[in-house]
């Protein structure tokens, strides 16, 4: 009888509690390093009582799972709102939505970044963080494809790989790079934003045949 009557309430309290978990992670990972991300760090910084995290994440490679988990989660959530947005062969659209997430992600989403960085060094050292590492950008990846693809692209899987590339290094480079000090506003990313779209949305060249 108790498990009818509080496993709804239980399930669904389960879920919100493991995204705040992985959420918090991934800003402790961004802010304190692979070193720092303790479950008691998680536990603070989510503002839990202690226990929690080790409650659902009971190893740290759960908890680095779970910080890789979450940020596929939002890349998947904020590709999936843009992409209603966007028409077939506007170069202009799609430049001003590059422009916006590129901003966004070296300002408000910035900590998010520097959770992803942590998470590709510690995947250096860690086979399997390196397999779901692989596993989630070849997810993201896919659903800039479908973008693309709906687009008009023609090749839209090999877009997609050097779109997500160059904007890996275009944030790379404001965020923890050579110009990660120099300041940020709205029009930082308007010209590399256009020359993005244009190659992404560029006809195939000719054949030499």
């Amino acid at each position: 009888m108790g498990a009818q009557l509080y496993g709804g309430r239980v399930a669904d309290v389960e879920p919100d509690r493991r995204r705040l978990i992985a959420r918090h992670a991934l800003e402790v990972l961004a802010a304190s390093g692979a070193r720092g991300l303790t479950h008691r760090a998680v536990d603070q910084a989510a503002g839990l009582p202690p226990g929690s995290t080790s409650y659902y994440h009971r190893t740290r490679a759960a908890l680095l799972d779970a910080c890789l988990e979450d940020l596929v989660r939002q890349d998947e959530a904020e590709i999936a709102a843009l992409a209603p947005g966007l028409v077939a062969g506007d170069e202009e659209g799609l430049a001003a939505v590059l422009a916006a997430v590129l901003h966004r992600w070296a300002t408000a989403d910035r900590a998010r970044q520097l959770g992803r960085y942590e998470l590709f060094l510690e995947a250096l050292r860690r086979p399997e963080l390196a397999r779901a590492l692989h596993d989630g950008g070849v997810a993201v990846r896919a659903a800039i494809a479908d973008v693309l693809a709906d687009l008009g692209v023609r090749d839209p899987r090999q877009r997609a790989d050097w779109l997500v590339a160059a904007v890996d290094g275009v944030l790379f480079e404001r965020i923890a790079g050579a110009r990660a000090s120099e300041p940020v506003d709205e029009s930082t990313f308007v010209g590399v934003a256009r020359w993005l779209a244009h190659a992404a949305l560029a006809p195939e060249p000719p054949s030499a045949g």
